[in-house]
Order: C-alpha cells, then structure tokens, then sequence
C-alpha cells in the first residue's frame, strides 16, 4: 500500500484540493507532520473536507508537546472522525521514552473510544517492540529497505498472540530540479537534529542523500520506492515540495498507486 506524506500548515484550500486528488488517485491514506506553528490535526482537518472517504495520518505527535487529553480535544474540536485517522505520537525529546508512551496510548484509547488506530514512532528495536505490544502501527522514519525490514521483525515479534500492527515508513521522495538537493539538505538536517538521529545515521553508515529517493523525473520514482514496498505494510512517499504551490503537482510525482 502506498500513502503520500506532506508538511502540515498548508494553504487551506491546497490542503483540500491535495486530499481530493489523492483520494481520486487511490492512495491509501494522506498523513502530515505536525510542527510548532503548524499544527499536524489542523492539517488534517482540511484534508477530511476536501476528501471525506479518505483515511487520514498524524506523524507524529511529540509528548514533550502534547499531552493525551490535549489530543483528543482537538480531535473533537476539529470534527474529525476517529475510525478514519491514524493518530502518531513519539517521545519526542522525553527520556525516558516507554512508559511515557505506554501511558499516552492508554489514555487516547480511553479518551477516543472510536476506533482510532494509534501509532507509535519509532527508529530502534525497543519502540518497534513496544509498537508490537500495544500499538495499532509503528511509524519508522530516515530507514533504508533493510533496516525497515529489520524493524517490522522486531514488530511482529512483539505482537506475538494479537494481530501485527501496521509498519509504516516516511520515504522522503524529491522530483525534478534540485531534487538531489533537496533530499541533501533535509537529510543533512535530520542527521544532527538530536543525539538519537546522529547515532541513528551513524548506524546507517551511507552517504549523505541516499536515504530517500531523488529523481529527476517523476516516472523514475516508482522504481526508487520499489525495493521498500516488500519491507514495509504501508509506504509513505514524505514529498519535498518546494515551493509550496508545487505540493499538488507533487501527488502525480510521487508515484500514486
């Protein structure tokens, strides 16, 4: 399966008009991030009226600025409905990190009795098992196929005796001029952001742009994703759209199923 990704903050209108062509095009699922200043669930907000048979992706939440009840109020607030969202959430900069979260899928499952499908974000062995435990997704972020094939073991492995989560992965896809650049620069970004990225890329190990797909044309895209969708349940193209006028040309680019 195969979702588009985008930054929350949009123009309303582009929001919607972006929801519409991805839900006419047969994506599973239209998520955004959330951002100070640009609330991830407003985002969404403008997705659900442009495409209401959509399902819609929040990733992710970080606790060190939402706290659980704060969550599902805007959940109400914004009308959305819970059966169609997968709501992410992440430790943030929280140390320690399990029982935060542990805590925090507990009372959204109390809060939003809907049938809202909780994510957890993850990148290491111990929140992908934690995501296995208790989780309805984990979220993996900055992976190469291998390593999110490695994680979605790590998942199943943890769900023993229930139904496996969902294991999605963000896959940054830059299309057109400067598309080797853009991928640079916010991979170079992520590569520094906190302790936990840097020894994350360390792990890595590969050079800088390579975590993610870049292409010049968009018909080269579909074989850039390629060697994630067997590694992964849900394959989120996160586009690098600059500027944003370009986000709804970006859609097509992404390789749509």
């Amino acid at each position: 399966m195969r979702a588009l990704g985008i930054d929350a903050g949009l123009d309303p209108g582009l929001a919607r008009d972006l929801a519409a062509r991805c839900q006419a095009l047969g994506y599973h699922s239209l998520w955004a991030n959330d951002a100070p200043g640009a609330p991830g669930l407003e985002t969404l907000a403008q997705f659900a009226a442009g495409a209401p048979g959509l399902d819609l992706g929040v990733g992710v939440l970080p606790l060190q600025r939402y706290e659980p009840a704060a969550i599902a109020a805007d959940v109400e607030r914004l009308g959305l409905d819970p059966a169609r969202l997968w709501l992410g959430i992440g430790s943030g900069t929280l140390s320690p990190q399990i029982e935060p979260l542990r805590g925090a899928v507990a009372g959204l499952r109390d809060r939003l009795p809907g049938g809202v499908r909780i994510v957890i974000a993850a990148m290491r062995p111990r929140l992908c098992r934690l995501g296995g435990e208790i989780a309805d997704g984990v979220l993996l972020n900055w992976m190469l196929p291998d390593g999110a094939a490695r994680a979605r073991e790590w998942v199943r492995e943890a769900a023993a005796g229930r139904e496996a989560p969902v294991v999605a992965s963000y896959v940054r896809v830059a299309v057109g001029p400067g598309a080797q650049e853009r991928l640079d620069a916010m991979e170079g970004r992520y590569r520094t952001l906190t302790p936990g990225q840097a020894a994350h890329f360390a792990a890595l190990d590969v050079p800088l742009g390579t975590v993610g797909v870049a292409e010049a044309e968009a018909g080269a895209v579909r074989e850039g994703l390629a060697p994630y969708e067997p590694a992964l349940d849900l394959t989120i193209a996160r586009v690098l759209a600059e500027p944003e006028a370009d986000a709804l040309a970006a859609v097509d680019d992404a390789a749509a199923p």
